[in-house]
């Protein structure tokens, strides 16, 4: 069982049940759309995001993204990480149909594939860098390397999200962000070589 110091926030009580089967850690779901009337709720994720920060774990829909950066945007960034599921066509086994966008949320996903996502985050933060400086992937590399500006950016950012195994509803600062969080610029540019 991995064990986390974050609080882990989801977006339903299926998704909380799923991760405290995997995860040793506080888990706060949501409810769904309801956080965002759900005044208690957010004061209380405030709270524990001071004090140990959070890690927002939410469907990879478009469902998913919006409760996502509701919450990214209530908290200081420096108490925020993101973990993010892939994109899984399919059909949660409780549900007698399939989701509007047809994808698993977190509920449906092996568990390997959410641990992964969480520790690619561990295994960013923790790495060592050897006589190399930690240079952060930017806006004017997304620009330099046609991920923005051009014809065929988006086609190219959705090349780069597939590679690396991401939501596809990822918006350009999203990505950018993520991609600073997950992996090195020199892994980044090597990933670029390959698409």
């Amino acid at each position: 069982m991995l064990k986390l110091k974050e609080v882990v926030i989801v977006e339903g009580k299926y998704d909380k049940i799923k991760l405290s089967q995997i995860v040793d850690a506080l888990i706060i779901d949501v409810g769904g759309f309801k956080i965002f009337k759900d005044k208690k709720k957010v004061d209380l994720i405030k709270k524990l995001a001071a004090k140990n920060g959070v890690l927002i774990l939410t469907d990879s829909d478009a469902a998913g993204f919006m409760i996502r950066n509701y919450l990214t945007g209530l908290l200081p960034p420096d108490k925020v990480k993101h973990a993010y599921i892939p994109d899984i066509l399919g059909k949660e086994k409780r549900k007698k149909v399939y989701s509007k966008e047809r994808k698993l949320g977190v509920e449906g996903m092996e568990d390997k594939i959410i641990l992964d996502a969480i520790e690619k985050l561990a295994l960013k933060q923790n790495k060592v860098v050897n006589n190399k400086t930690n240079r952060l992937i930017t806006k004017l590399d997304f620009f330099d390397d046609g991920l923005s500006g051009t014809e065929n950016s988006t086609l190219k950012r959705k090349k780069l999200i597939k590679k690396l195994n991401l939501p596809e509803h990822l918006s350009q600062n999203a990505l950018l962000k993520i991609l600073n969080e997950i992996i090195s610029y020199d892994e980044y540019k090597n990933i670029l070589e390959e698409i």
